[in-house]
C-alpha cells in the first residue's frame, strides 16, 4: 500500500488550547524530514520544537472509521 507522509506541528498554549500546522505532504519520510530542517529555525517553530510530528498515512484508506468523542 502506498504511503505519504505528512509533516505537521502542534503549538500547545498555557490555557490549553492548540494550534496545528500542517507543513507539507511528501513522498518520503527522508523529504519530510527535510522540510523539517528548513523550518525548524523559522519564528514561532523556533520556540516550540518539540512540536514537530511526521505521520505515515496510507493513502485510499479512511481513517476515523469508529467516529470520535468529544471532551
Amino acid at each position: 500500500m502506498k504511503s505519504v507522509y505528512i509533516l505537521h506541528h502542534v503549538h500547545e498554549f498555557a490555557d490549553g488550547h492548540e494550534d496545528q500546522k500542517i507543513i507539507g505532504v511528501f513522498s518520503s519520510e527522508e523529504n519530510a524530514k527535510a522540510a523539517l530542517n528548513l523550518v525548524k529555525s523559522q519564528p514561532g517553530f523556533s520556540n516550540t520544537p518539540e512540536g514537530f510530528g511526521i505521520a505515515e498515512w496510507q493513502l485510499d484508506r479512511a481513517g476515523w472509521l469508529e467516529g470520535y468523542v468529544s471532551i
